[in-house]
């Protein structure tokens, strides 16, 4: 009797407690819940106090708004964004490369010589890349790759790793017909023997050589490299720690073994080669347009000058 007698006081003050508890959630519930909740109407004082908590919750919104994040779904960092949604040339940051691990390097024992401008140190053993430097070059090669397409050339994309086959599929789908991608192998000779790979009916009637070869991953794939040379084609390539620089003719510095990056990288790349593909479908209407003028101007006799402002 006397342990029962103890534990009443504690018994009534925990149901206190889980009382008080209870209002608490339920007054922060009608608080800062929104209106959109089922609330019974059943006379005009109800309705009232549905227009009151209406009111408090728009203002509390109004109030901390403002002081919140503006993070959402849409704009937030997501790892799909890059191969489904990639960033603009424009768009692209230091933020985003660091995002996709572009900075790390490989060991400080298989740092090249040559790739010393490009690095920025030695943290716990790794090489760490100088973004400063590869922002910039990035830029340069998504310039060189809308200024091919608009002048109505072919891209040609290579990553023979498993995890590189959708993004190279990707990025050439997004420029469109100009644009190829080699996924598995690159067969030795598809540059230096085309008579025989082809054929000479094929090699002599379509365009088998690229004007511009963009690889993702340039060390497994420099028998390709040494064709490109040998045909005089531009190339692009990430270009990692343990690599020479000088293998490409457009070197971007970066992390060759990060799928994120290669990601990135094919995406901003894919992005300026369909604004060259606008640019060149913009200029063919233009030319259209100035012919079918002139045309015109022709049947009524008139030979003036035909501009774009006519």
């Amino acid at each position: 009797m006397s342990t029962k007698a103890g534990l009443r006081p504690w018994l009534s003050a925990t149901r206190c407690v889980r009382r008080s508890q209870l209002s608490v959630l339920q007054h922060r519930r009608n608080v800062f819940t929104s209106s959109d909740q089922p609330f019974p109407l059943q006379s005009p004082d109800d309705w009232q106090l549905l227009q009151d908590r209406r009111i408090r919750f728009k203002m509390l919104v109004d109030l901390f708004g403002k002081h919140g994040s503006n993070v959402t779904r849409d704009n937030a960092f997501q790892p799909h964004h890059q191969l489904h949604r990639p960033l603009a040339p424009s768009e692209a940051t230091l933020s985003a490369l660091i995002a996709a691990g572009a900075h790390f390097g490989h060991a400080k024992s298989l740092l090249n010589p040559n790739f010393m401008p490009y690095a920025y140190g030695v943290r716990a053993g790794i090489t760490i890349i100088d973004l400063d430097s590869t922002l910039p070059l990035l830029r340069r090669a998504a310039n060189l790759t809308r200024a091919v397409v608009a002048r109505d050339g072919t891209v040609v994309f290579v990553g023979t790793r498993p995890d590189l086959r959708a993004v190279v599929r990707k990025a050439a789908e997004r420029i469109g017909p100009q644009a190829f991608h080699v996924g598995e192998r690159w067969l030795p000779g598809t540059l230096t023997n085309k008579l025989q790979l082809f054929g000479s009916d094929v090699a002599k009637g379509q365009r088998v050589t690229p004007d511009l070869v963009i690889f993702l991953n340039p060390l497994a794939n420099i028998h390709a490299i040494r064709e490109c040379a040998i045909q005089h084609i531009p190339t692009i390539g990430i270009v990692d720690s343990n690599v020479d620089p000088r293998v490409v003719m457009y070197a971007i510095p970066a992390n060759d073994e990060s799928p994120r990056t290669a990601e990135l990288i094919a995406g901003v790349l894919s992005i300026a080669g369909r604004e060259g593909r606008v640019l060149r479908d913009r200029e063919e209407q233009n030319k259209e347009l100035r012919q079918s003028r002139y045309m015109r101007a022709q049947e009524r006799g008139t030979t003036r000058y035909v501009t774009d402002r006519d």
